[in-house]
């Protein structure tokens, strides 16, 4: 006999897992679309919502044994920059997903990391003064620690391009302005935890996404 509670159950667990990967191809492939974007920090009238919301896939954390203590999107301020964490993917850097990335945008330093982890964020400049990443400036306002540091990883192809929405490198941001946008990092270590560290102008924050 033909056990249909099997079947029905195998067919919910597949479509589930069909919808997690599209779901995850969507948020990866988002910067070559363009999603990012620069405006003034005040902010803009918000889009009139779909009829029927979709699913956000913010994180893909828990499939590297990171189960978080704060939910995404999550916020850290330092010295008047805001950093805002909305989603994150980590994936193995020779997966297609990561390789399709990679060689759209020409990411160098990836061939000897095991991971390749992709990021969409929005940095706001609150502070009186000019905040930038450039020649001007090659403090790396923001770091990630998974046990050890992951890298940020330089998009060649857009490397000359400041405040790219869909690949960022080099940044500045005039008091008032935000930029949400696409980052990249390689890691190779083991992931025990997940924090990110602020630094701008003397100030320092740190946000525990998972705790030890």
């Amino acid at each position: 006999m033909i056990n249909h509670t099997k079947i029905l159950r195998g067919n919910s667990k597949m479509k589930k897992t069909m919808m997690k990967s599209v779901l995850a191809a969507a948020m990866l492939a988002g910067a070559v679309v363009g999603q990012g974007s620069v405006s003034n920090a005040a902010g803009t009238t918000p889009a009139v919502a779909a009829a029927t919301a979709v699913p956000i896939m913010r994180d893909n954390l828990a499939k590297y044994g990171l189960v978080k203590d704060v939910e995404l999107p999550v916020t850290v301020t330092a010295g008047g920059l805001s950093y805002t964490l909305e989603k994150i993917m980590i994936y193995e850097t020779k997966s297609d997903m990561a390789q399709a990335v990679i060689k759209k945008y020409g990411y160098t330093g990836t061939e000897d990391q095991k991971y390749f982890i992709w990021t969409k964020i929005t940095i706001v400049n609150n502070s009186k003064a000019l905040v930038q990443f450039s020649s001007k400036d090659l403090n790396s306002k923001w770091r990630f620690n998974f046990g050890e540091e992951a890298w940020t990883r330089m998009p060649e192809k857009l490397a000359e391009k400041t405040n790219s929405t869909v690949a960022l490198w080099g940044w500045e941001l005039a008091p008032g302005k935000k930029l949400s946008t696409y980052q990249a990092y390689s890691y190779d270590g083991d992931f025990k935890w997940f924090y990110v560290s602020l630094s701008n102008k003397g100030a320092k924050a740190y946000l525990d996404v998972v705790k030890n």
